[in-house]
């Protein structure tokens, strides 16, 4: 059975708390409640090395940012955790088991599910077909307890704009609607974590804001996330902790409550 939760906050507009700064760790806290760990994670284009030593974790029920400028390395490091970079060393551990060496499908159907910033939709099928495609068995999470088991109504009770659209083909779709059908295939899978490559870019406000809001009832539901995200103000809104990249290294890391009052960080880091 699906229950639907609603997370309220208090405005629709973006909002920061601020907070002291404190010390600024760069790499990840070794925590044996992590779902998805990477330690010393590298990865490769060709000859060209984009990840150096990248460590960071991803515990239950929290939303993680991958932050930094284009071209810092937050995709290459959402695809290596993935399985799709061809060259990349490093540890990879998921629910405690080692994936480094696995293929994407293999990573897929443990849990780990993966929304690319291109979505990568079928744009020939239709919102249904897409949907059906990325159906997988129920889940449960490391306690035992049930993962989400996300059903076609209970996609459509998410994103009611899907709902109003089952037949139309994914070449017929807006942006922001490719982006919700590119998630929703993705929780199909029954995910216990998310990874999401630049949610929030190249889409209307309106959809940013009802990206947010499933952020949210995601993570209220149990589902934990890791996102690469350049708009500040949305990783603020929406989650816990931060990593910074800057040249494939992780500069800063910290709860985003810190990350939002240390200007000094945010101005090297952060600014365009």
């Amino acid at each position: 059975m699906f229950i639907s939760v609603v997370v309220k906050h208090s405005s629709k507009t973006f909002h920061m708390n601020k907070y002291n700064t404190q010390s600024e760790p760069v790499e990840s806290v070794n925590t044996p409640q992590a779902l998805l760990e990477c330690r010393k994670l590298n990865a490769w284009y060709g000859a060209a090395q984009i990840l150096f030593d990248v460590s960071l974790s991803v515990c239950p029920g929290e939303v993680v940012a991958l932050m930094g400028r284009n071209g810092a390395g937050k995709s290459t490091t959402l695809r290596a955790l993935m399985g799709l970079m061809s060259k990349r060393s490093g540890e990879i551990s998921f629910l405690g088991d080692e994936i480094g060496k696995l293929e994407p499908f293999q990573i897929s159907q443990k849990g780990l599910g993966f929304v690319p910033e291109d979505r990568r939709i079928f744009s020939d099928l239709s919102v249904l077909e897409n949907l059906s495609v990325g159906r997988q068995v129920a889940r449960f999470f490391p306690n035992g307890d049930p993962v989400p088991y996300w059903t076609v109504d209970a996609i459509f009770s998410l994103f009611p704009n899907l709902g109003n659209m089952p037949k139309r083909l994914g070449s017929q779709m807006s942006g922001g609607e490719q982006q919700m059908l590119s998630v929703a295939r993705t929780l199909m899978g029954n995910p216990i974590v998310l990874l999401l490559d630049e949610p929030s870019e190249g889409i209307a406000p309106i959809i940013v804001e009802q990206m947010g809001e499933t952020i949210l009832k995601l993570k209220a539901q149990g589902v934990s996330i890791l996102l690469s995200e350049q708009n500040l103000h949305f990783a603020g809104w929406v989650c816990d902790r931060a990593y910074i990249l800057e040249k494939g290294q992780i500069k800063h890391a910290s709860s985003m409550k810190e990350l939002n009052d240390n200007q000094q960080i945010l101005k090297e880091y952060l600014s365009v």
